[in-house]
């Protein structure tokens, strides 16, 4: 009986903890407590922190259990990450949920949106001269584009074994966007800038609406044709929801589909996060290089705006700038409370919008640039 108990204790996590599994599950606990607690994106840190628990209970290898383990089901789930399925389903919610009118009504802010992606690829540079392989750099660039399911896209395409640091940088950043933003646009900003008002944007047709997902598509796709799986994805979800006839499909694409992507990704991109595999100095390095990525594209969509107005009659508010990463919708959201702080009845939601969804676009494809030069 005493040896049935020894074996018993021994097979249990208690006995199997490592220091750094310890470690991983006090910072899954700080995730599902800043979803809950604070209200940080929580449709994101909560199944993201749920799952680094799940993924860093110790357990004897072999058993078939790990997410790194073949034939167990953590393993099949993750499959939907490795491949890019998850991302691409995300993305055509996203689209099912977006509506580009803002955009349309006002073209030039999509230059705000392309401006941001510029830390991309500053971040690119800062990468490999930190001794990062290329397709390390390219995956770890992206994460200034501010978006989770690109990020782990293009990463599963070029550097699978970072997903986990990548996925939970990125999604880390874009929950802290209340706390890394508003500094960096008070410092670039003046009071007189962040008080200009946006003129009422102009009504958009329905035939417009229809017209600009099957036009952006080629166009955007022509340009970066390794984009396809996700912004073929996303202006599918749009066209879905504009041409007014699949109302059920976007309805889906809207709701539960993308509700159980986000769910089984933010799970299991959490479970991949095991002490023994994450906890790295590659690990540190890219949290240190995100943070970098994702101030620079911010400042970047700002500069980029007052540098816009020294050649437009028609000022823009250079917050709107801060909104270019795509960071749906906490940067927009971001940008129109602070417009608000300086001016009760300034309402910079709907253009801030504007950069956003453009934003989504512009790291897309650079995504599929990155994916083009970096898989020769």
């Amino acid at each position: 009986m005493l040896d049935l108990l020894i074996q018993f204790l021994v097979n249990t996590g208690y006995y199997l903890a490592d220091y750094r599994q310890l470690i991983m599950l006090f910072f899954g606990c700080v995730f599902v407590y800043l979803g809950t607690a604070k209200k940080y994106e929580p449709l994101l840190l909560v199944p993201i922190g749920f799952g680094i628990l799940i993924g860093n209970v110790p357990f004897f290898k072999g058993f078939g259990i790990g997410i790194y383990e073949e034939n167990s089901v953590l393993h099949y789930l993750y499959f939907g990450v490795t491949t890019g399925i998850y991302p691409s389903i995300v993305f055509l919610g996203l689209g099912a949920m977006t509506d580009f009118s803002s955009l349309l009504a006002r073209p030039k802010l999509m230059l705000l949106g392309a401006a941001a992606q510029m830390g991309i690829f500053f971040t690119l540079l800062g990468a490999l001269a930190a001794g990062f392989l290329p397709r390390e750099a390219a995956s770890i660039a992206i994460i200034g584009g501010a978006d989770g399911p690109t990020s782990i896209f293009l990463t599963a395409k070029l550097a699978p074994e970072l997903i986990g640091p990548i996925a939970i940088a990125a999604y880390s950043y874009m929950a802290l966007i209340p706390i890394i933003q508003p500094p960096i646009m008070k410092l670039l900003t003046t009071r007189e800038e962040r008080l200009i008002r946006m003129p009422d944007p102009r009504d958009v047709s329905k035939k417009e609406l229809i017209i600009f997902p099957v036009l952006a598509l080629l166009l955007c796709c022509f340009l970066a044709p390794t984009a396809l799986p996700l912004l073929g994805m996303l202006f599918l979800g749009n066209l879905l929801k504009e041409c007014r006839v699949t109302d059920r499909l976007a309805k889906t694409a809207g709701t539960s589909l993308i509700d159980i992507a986000t769910i089984l990704l933010g799970m299991t991109v959490g479970a991949s996060t095991q002490g023994d595999v994450f906890l790295t100095p590659k690990s540190v390095g890219i949290f240190c290089l995100g943070a970098v990525a994702f101030s620079i594209a911010t400042a970047s969509g700002i500069i980029f705006a007052k540098i816009m107005n020294f050649f437009i009659k028609e000022k823009i508010n250079p917050l709107l700038g801060a909104s270019g990463v795509s960071a749906v919708p906490g940067s927009a959201r971001e940008v129109h409370l602070m417009g608000l702080k300086e001016d009760p009845t300034n309402f910079l939601l709907m253009h801030a919008m504007a950069c956003n969804s453009s934003g989504v676009i512009g790291s897309a494809i650079g995504a599929g640039v990155l994916w083009s030069f970096m898989a020769k």
